[in-house]
């Protein structure tokens, strides 16, 4: 065959492959997702993000920060987000005001934040609290609320029996680098930040539930029920990814994570995954829907106990879970 002609037909065949790539991807459905923070936690949508399986579900995905757990949940209400990203009790206190709100799928199903003090704390058990101060993230967030209700569990009282300083979410490190507080209820990176410059970890509160929603997606009641289960299904595969291939998912968390020390990324990665701090699925069983619901119920953040058919809509969990 002639040079020429080879070199013809293979420009074609590589035109028609990107012009094929371009249709595919302008075909995609464009979808925004409010978080409330970026963080090594929320690990699982962005693999799903990162490692193409939004992509393969049709879906374009973009995700944006909005600083608050309540600021996402906004983003959703207001329509300027398809979905949002935080803890389910926003949700769940949203619809008892009467939003439209749902909880389509899990991301975080054990707690996922841990308590770190300086080397000088003695501690042994919850007890030895007594007298610190102790820095950590402002309420409702889970990581809080459960540190209240542990703290109420071991007759301590915030405020009477030790100093409890709440600040923004992800700032926890800050007061307890500077010296401010000897104590901090942690999510991370922050924990392996301040561990990998001396700070002791003492503490895991995913000890405490073997499932516990601690952070999950919602979706207005009205989302188009085809986008809503492409989400779910490319969620559940990155999931499903996540634990066969630990360095693939330590590579995504690095390039989510450019200016935090690599060692750090990968000692957070690798201690969530041996903790099964990240869902293994999307599912949101009962037990971690009440779970969580509870502590917000005993702490006065919600009345009563929400109907778990109400606001957990399962339709899309049961097909991605039963999809090969």
């Amino acid at each position: 065959m002639n040079p020429v002609k080879i070199s013809l037909s293979r420009g074609l065949l590589f035109a028609a492959l990107a012009l094929s790539c371009t249709l595919a991807t302008a075909q995609n459905k464009k979808v925004v997702l409010s978080q409330l923070f970026q963080s090594i936690q929320l690990l699982p949508v962005y693999v799903a993000l990162d490692g193409g399986f939004f992509e393969k579900q049709g879906l374009d995905v973009s995700k944006q920060t909005a600083g608050s757990a309540n600021g996402a949940l906004s983003a959703l209400l207001s329509g300027s987000a398809d979905f949002s990203l935080h803890g389910p009790e926003w949700s769940a206190i949203a619809a008892e005001k009467g939003a439209p709100v749902q909880v389509v799928a899990s991301v975080v199903s054990r707690p996922s934040f841990w308590i770190a003090t300086s080397p000088d704390v003695k501690f042994n058990t919850i007890a030895d609290l007594r007298g610190q101060t102790v820095v950590t993230g402002l309420m409702p967030t889970t990581s809080t609320s459960v540190f209240f209700k542990l703290l109420k569990e071991n007759g301590l009282t915030p405020g009477k029996d030790l100093t409890v300083t709440q600040v923004a979410i992800g700032s926890e490190p800050g007061p307890l680098m500077a010296g401010q507080a000897k104590v901090a209820v942690l999510y991370q990176p922050g924990l392996d930040q301040v561990a990998a410059k001396g700070m002791k970890v003492v503490y895991s509160f995913s000890k405490l539930y073997s499932a516990y929603t601690v952070a999950a997606i919602s979706t207005r009641k009205n989302i188009d029920p085809e986008l809503a289960r492409r989400f779910v299904q490319g969620l559940q595969n990155a999931m499903i990814y996540m634990q066969k291939d630990e360095a693939g998912t330590i590579a995504i968390a690095k390039k989510e994570f450019p200016t935090l020390d690599p060692v750090v990324v990968e000692a957070a990665v690798k201690r969530m995954l041996s903790e099964q701090v990240y869902s293994t699925s999307v599912d949101i069983t009962q037990p971690a829907f009440k779970a969580a619901m509870q502590t917000q119920i005993d702490l006065g953040n919600l009345k009563t106990m929400p109907v778990y058919e109400t606001l957990i809509t399962r339709d899309y969990i049961k097909a991605a879970v039963a999809s090969k």
